[in-house]
């Protein structure tokens, strides 16, 4: 997670977990209640993740980042493969927060 990312979703009040890889970042999910992933990671991609955590959680909880250009709709398959929501980058700050708020609400 972006520096600036993690430091206003900190600053909102939220407990941040983060990890280096896709693979570490799905066994934290079972200590958390939501995962904002990137499309773009090592060992398990942010297109992978939903359908993993899906597997082993019904309500799963996806919001999908990405800064790829040349896949204009990469975002919209992350969106069919489970995540709720998705951010192309660079995004705005206080419709992410608006997102997390609405996921963790409902």
């Amino acid at each position: 997670m972006v520096g600036s990312t993690r430091t206003a979703l900190e600053a909102a009040g939220y407990e941040i977990t983060e990890d280096a890889n896709g693979r570490q970042g799905l066994k934290l999910y079972r200590h958390g209640r939501l995962v904002i992933t990137d499309i773009v990671m090592p060992e398990l991609n942010g297109l992978d993740m939903p359908l993993e955590l899906a597997y082993e959680f019904l309500d799963t909880r996806v919001i999908a980042l990405s800064g790829a250009r040349g896949e204009k709709n990469i975002l919209d398959v992350a969106k069919l493969l489970g995540a709720r929501q998705t951010f192309q980058k660079p995004f705005s700050m206080p419709y992410l927060l608006g997102a997390v708020r609405y996921e963790l609400e409902h």
